[in-house]
Order: structure tokens, then C-alpha cells, then sequence
């Protein structure tokens, strides 16, 4: 009889892939520079992901997976951030539907076989296609007979041109209209890229528009119909976990970035000695002091993303919300404020294309793109604190 598993055991696919992810990241670093500027897809840095079984991190155990929770993802995302951004952003969003599909058994059972002989033989994105000129979710599907045609249009798909299967929201042209999911093959007939994407950061993210012309899909690939407003309790609670494992993702990345921009500047902090000094930057107190308010705010971000994402994982009360957009907050400020006062400390050189900090700026500022507004997340924030303080008398 096989004896039966211990917590190490259970872990120890998830530590063997963490185990690889520094030698990921200077790979990814080694081309980011060489893609961003040129913005191509970073196919050998994908490849790099999925060899070191980082791609599919968070396949469930009961699909021959490692099983990760949101903690050992956001851990990965910051490292991965920390080689290119861009490819980390790819990776995250592969990796929440994985985790999804973990959870919640979103994909039919055949669909996600599919998926999954296609992750053995290669890299296999994965990515939900949310944004909509028109505000979500324009995107039609209509019902012939004998089964869905999806029209529309998709901007900011990242990974567009490379992924090997698409969620689509969509609304259904009914005389009482639902709305749900549809999985879509990247290479479905009628499916077209436009190569719109030209941002001033996350360059070789590919986050092109998808366009729809009656796109065929099969009846059990629609998943989650249902007309709104009328979700039950089960599902606004799996729609908020959802939403913590995108926040805290793609937060991770963000956190990633500022830690690659803070290890330039320590080497060059420590390099640079101006023809009036005779130590390096590094021996001054003002930048000494700079440094350390960087390395206090990451240290502070870093520490709630983490424990906030534990919390997810062990399912306690309120951390799929107010917390959860209460971290993604915090750390997305951090790792701004963090690059800003590198560039602002760095001067000159900072600012250089021959160095890569201003590309770390560049794509922190791109990154705002994945999080809503500021006012959004401390409006939720604020509706949390009202709830709990309750309605208090006067006097």
C-alpha cells in the first residue's frame, strides 16, 4: 500500500518550482530590454516559465499539477516580475485560470484534458479577455440552433497573438439576456488579431485587440449563463476570490518591477562616484536614507501581500475583499513611489535608455491598466469600514 501523504510531500512539486524561479528571472532579464524595444513576443521567455513548471504553478493536485494557493503564486509573480514584466503578466494571468478551474471546476472536464496535454507538450496561455471599448460586456452570443456564434471586440488582450485558448465574457442576444463565459481556441475560425498594442510600457505583453466574427462555440464551452443580477451568494463569493487572485497577482508583478528597479540602483548607488567625492553615492547619508525609505515600503507592501494572500487561501472572512483591495492598493503605491525615487536619486543615467530603470518605470506606469481607479478600490474600502462601525447614535 502507498503510504500516504505527508504536507511535504503535497509541497514538494511547489518548492521544487520556486526552488527554480532565480534562475528564471535572469533569464527573462537577460531579453527584456532587447523585446521591449522592439516589442516582440517573448516566446523563449514563456518557454522558460513553462519548463520550470511555473506556468502551470497552480494546477490542481487532482490533475497531476502542484497545487499551488494564492501565496506561493504571488511569491513567484514578484520574482518573475523581477526578470521582465511582461512575461510575468503573461504567466499571471495563465495561472488564475488554472487556479479557477482549481477551485471553482469552471472548464468541462474534456475542454481541460485538452488544456492540459497541451501544457505537457508546450506552453499553453490562457487568458480572460475582459475589456471592451463599448464597457463589458458588448460581446454578443447568439444561438443558431445548435450552438453559440460570438461577435465583438476585445482590446487589451495580453498575450493575444499566443494564447491557446481565450475566456470570453459575453451577453446572449435573448429576450431575457444572460451573461457568461465562453472558452475560445486562439485558433478558432473567425477569431482575428489586431495588432493595435503600442503602449508606452509591458512592450512585449502583446496586448492587442481580439476581434470576433461569429466565432463558433460549442454549447458546453458556455459556462456560468446567467442573467444579471441574478447570481446566487455562491457565486458573488467565487467571483470576489476571483477578483483577489487577479488583484494580488497581478499587485506581485507590480512589487517584482520595483525590486528589479531597487537592485539597479543599489549597483549603481554603489558604482557611482561623482569627480567631487571621493566614496560612491552609496557612503551618503541622503541617499542611504532614500534607500532605506525604498526597502521599508517594499518590505511593508510585500509583507500584506503575502499575508493577505494567505488569508485567501485559508478562506477566512472578508480577505476576498476589502483586504484583498486594501493590499493590492498599498502595494501598487509602494512599488511606484519605489521606482519614482530610484529614478529621482539615479538623475541622468536613470533616464537613459542605455540603463534599465526607465523601462521599469515605464511598465509600472503601464501596469495601472490591470487595477481599477484608486476611488474604485478605497470606495469599496469605505463601504467595508461603514458596514462594520454600523449605523451609532447620537451623544
Amino acid at each position: 500500500m502507498t503510504p500516504a501523504a505527508t504536507p511535504v510531500d503535497e509541497r514538494a512539486a511547489v518548492t521544487e518550482a520556486l526552488a527554480r524561479l532565480p534562475r528564471v528571472a535572469d533569464l527573462l532579464a537577460a531579453r527584456a530590454e532587447e523585446h521591449d524595444r522592439d516589442g516582440t513576443f517573448p516566446y523563449q521567455g514563456v518557454e522558460a516559465v513553462h519548463e520550470a513548471g511555473l506556468l502551470t504553478l497552480t494546477v490542481a493536485r487532482r490533475h497531476g499539477g502542484a497545487g499551488a494557493g494564492l501565496a506561493d503564486t504571488v511569491r513567484a509573480l514578484v520574482e518573475l516580475g523581477r526578470g521582465d514584466a511582461s512575461v510575468a503578466v503573461l504567466a499571471a494571468h495563465t495561472l488564475l485560470l488554472h487556479a479557477e478551474q482549481a477551485r471553482t471546476g469552471l472548464w468541462p472536464a474534456a475542454a481541460y484534458r485538452r488544456v492540459l496535454t497541451e501544457s505537457r507538450r508546450g506552453p499553453a496561455l490562457l487568458g480572460t479577455l475582459r475589456s471592451e471599448p463599448a464597457g463589458p460586456p458588448a460581446t454578443v452570443a447568439h444561438w443558431d440552433g445548435e450552438g453559440w456564434e460570438l461577435t465583438g471586440r476585445k482590446s487589451d488582450c495580453s498575450g493575444a497573438e499566443a494564447l491557446a485558448w481565450m475566456a470570453v465574457p459575453a451577453r446572449t442576444d435573448e429576450a431575457v439576456p444572460r451573461v457568461g463565459l465562453f472558452l475560445v481556441r486562439g485558433d478558432s475560425p473567425g477569431l482575428e488579431i489586431d495588432p493595435v498594442w503600442d503602449q508606452l510600457g509591458l512592450r512585449a505583453s502583446a496586448g492587442h485587440d481580439v476581434v470576433l466574427d461569429k466565432v463558433r462555440v460549442a454549447p458546453e464551452l458556455a459556462v456560468r449563463l446567467t442573467p444579471p443580477g441574478r447570481e446566487t451568494p455562491e457565486q458573488r463569493a467565487a467571483a470576489d476570490t476571483a477578483r483577489a487572485w487577479h488583484d494580488l497577482a497581478l499587485a506581485a508583478v507590480h512589487l517584482g518591477t520595483a525590486r528589479a528597479a531597487q537592485d539597479w540602483l543599489v549597483r549603481f548607488l554603489g558604482q557611482r562616484t561623482p569627480a567631487n567625492l571621493t566614496e560612491p553615492l552609496a557612503t551618503l547619508p541622503r541617499y542611504r536614507t532614500a534607500l532605506g525609505e525604498i526597502e521599508a515600503g517594499l518590505i511593508g507592501a510585500e509583507e500584506v501581500l503575502g499575508a493577505v494572500a494567505a488569508a485567501v487561501d485559508r478562506g477566512e472572512s472578508g480577505a476576498a475583499g476589502a483586504r484583498s483591495a486594501a493590499a493590492q492598493l498599498l502595494a501598487g503605491r509602494a512599488a511606484a513611489a519605489a521606482v519614482q525615487q530610484a529614478v529621482a536619486l539615479s538623475g541622468t543615467p536613470g533616464l537613459s535608455r542605455r540603463h534599465p530603470l526607465e523601462r521599469f518605470l515605464r511598465d509600472i506606469l503601464s501596469s495601472r491598466m490591470h487595477f481599477p481607479p484608486d476611488e474604485t478600490v478605497l470606495d469599496v474600502i469605505a463601504g467595508t469600514a461603514l458596514e462594520r462601525g454600523g449605523p451609532r447614535r447620537a451623544g
